[in-house]
């Protein structure tokens, strides 16, 4: 597994703003989507592509355009959701798919409650949309799930991560083809598995409370 802290004075400047608790919904919600197509630029650097060849106004050149199949956006819900439209605007071709996981808050395991995707990934990359890697166990879940599906490709965006998170995605997927990157990697967990310093609960503070 590769990890990629996305090390740049804006994303350490809308960072901090998300992190405020002062910072209402709508607010947390569009600066989420400015910092992940930031992250998302440094995501895509490996993007597959193909030659092609065009022609200016002055003559022919060639240059190139998103390999088939097209990239694949799986946002993992409910935050995961915040995270799409900032990921589409840097690749509006790409298809999207959805993955419903839910964590139990006394075991901290996570469990499908909804899929939405090909049964066949192979020869796609795959970019899933995860706010927070804390303990690691949604987003392993959801990483193994896409393999499973033969996704060779996968890179995981995060908002925020936290070391014991990062350290079970190593031990659990070692030696899948999978890259995280994320604006930080914070301190530690607290007891109830909130990252530390963090930013609190990424879905609450998109969407509210309700439910």
């Amino acid at each position: 597994m590769r990890l990629h802290v996305v090390d740049h004075p804006l994303v350490a400047h809308k960072l901090t703003t998300l992190r405020d608790a002062r910072t209402d919904s709508p607010t947390f919600r569009r600066l989420a989507d400015e910092l992940v197509t930031l992250l998302a630029y440094e995501a895509t650097r490996d993007v597959r592509t193909d030659p092609v060849e065009i022609s200016t106004p002055v003559t022919t050149t060639t240059g190139v355009r998103l390999s088939h199949p097209r990239p694949m956006v799986v946002p993992i819900l409910r935050a995961g959701l915040g995270m799409l439209e900032g990921m589409v605007r840097l690749l509006p071709t790409a298809e999207v798919g959805f993955l419903g996981m839910i964590r139990d808050e006394d075991t901290l395991q996570p469990s499908t409650y909804a899929s939405r995707m090909p049964d066949d990934l192979s020869g796609r990359q795959v970019y899933a949309l995860d706010p927070m890697l804390a303990t690691g166990g949604t987003l392993v879940a959801g990483i193994q799930e896409l393999i499973s599906r033969g996704a060779d490709d996968v890179t995981a965006l995060c908002l925020l991560a936290a070391p014991e998170g990062v350290a079970l995605m190593e031990r659990e997927l070692a030696g899948t083809p999978v890259t995280v990157v994320t604006a930080s990697v914070d301190s530690r967990l607290d007891e109830h598995g909130f990252i530390v310093p963090g930013l609190g609960d990424a879905g609450d503070r998109m969407y509210g409370t309700a439910g």
